[in-house]
């Protein structure tokens, strides 16, 4: 309840300033038109002009964001437009920092909030991108192998795409069908794959569509060429996992040691809040707290790069 009466009254006031903002603007051009010179014919159509190339510029810049905006909602799988996702995140700001404000009833919180608020949509957005891709890259041999079936058995490249977007599910199916529309509005196959592989960064991807580029130029078979594609995949896959048993010990260490402060803290305050309770108050404890949690940001991005192996 004290959430949705935040709500409404943080709309009311936000209102009530662009009312108040609209009308000083008003008499503000009010005074200068009464101090210029007569307006005139010519003078309008030239200020027109300015306005209206001003306008195009601006909504050019917000249909190549919008468009971007797009491209990352569907490499996420994400079924929801550009406007959509703008409304989501300025509400994920306002709850946010209107829950923070409720709880500590402080502004600088109110801020702070709003501010995770707005990265929090797009941080999720990132997360849903690298799932989508990682699921893509596990189910990529299966979709070759689908691939070098049909061409053994006497179809062509286009017949087996085709085959695979009815027979395999998401998100494989998504992307065939993506380079498939593309075909069919008259792109050609090289500039459907380049841009397939553009709008997935995969390098699984990336290295399929190089190989078949290639292929389409100088010629062979098709079929052997992606079959030696899928066993080096799997090798890849392979030495990836391997990396990542290796490396999961210190990853964990990672872990540990960066939110070992935090759930320490949390233990002091819930057995006796004023002894750590200065930490809060105290311009030196704010100090300090600021300062160990760069460190703890810093050390925990330093081990993330040690135990990061490219493959």
């Amino acid at each position: 309840m004290a959430v949705v009466l935040f709500l409404c009254l943080s709309t009311t006031f936000f209102l009530f300033l662009c009312f108040l903002s609209s009308i000083r603007s008003y008499k503000k051009n009010m005074a200068e038109n009464s101090e210029r010179e007569p307006i005139t014919i010519k003078r309008l159509l030239k200020r027109g002009n300015i306005t209206l190339k001003a306008l195009l510029l601006k909504k050019k810049k917000n249909s190549r964001q919008a468009v971007k905006l797009e491209a990352q909602l569907s490499l996420a799988g994400v079924p929801m437009k550009a406007e959509e996702f703008k409304v989501f995140q300025w509400f994920s700001v306002i709850i946010s920092g209107g829950i923070l404000y409720i709880l500590a009833n402080e502004f600088f919180l109110l801020a702070a909030g709003a501010v995770i608020g707005f990265f929090l949509p797009r941080l999720w957005l990132k997360q849903k991108q690298r799932k989508r891709i990682k699921q893509f890259n596990a189910l990529l041999p299966g979709m070759l192998n689908s691939i070098i079936g049909s061409l053994k058995a006497g179809f062509s490249f286009l017949q087996s795409l085709q085959m695979v977007a009815e027979e395999s599910g998401s998100p494989i199916k998504e992307e065939v069908q993506y380079v498939l529309k593309s075909l069919q509005y008259g792109t050609s196959m090289e500039d459907s794959l380049i841009q397939w592989k553009e709008r997935m960064p995969s390098e699984d991807l990336s290295l399929l569509v190089e190989a078949i580029l290639i292929q389409r130029q100088v010629g062979g078979n098709l079929a052997y060429l992606l079959e030696k594609i899928v066993d080096t995949n799997r090798e890849r896959n392979k030495l990836e996992n391997q990396i990542k048993t290796l490396t999961a010990q210190g990853r964990l260490s990672g872990l540990i040691i960066s939110f070992l402060p935090i759930g320490l803290g949390a233990v002091i305050y819930v057995m006796n809040p004023d002894y750590i309770g200065t930490l809060f108050s105290h311009p030196i404890g704010q100090a300090m707290l600021i300062a160990g949690a760069a460190g703890q940001v810093i050390g925990f991005l330093f081990i993330r790069k040690i135990t990061t192996i490219e493959v």
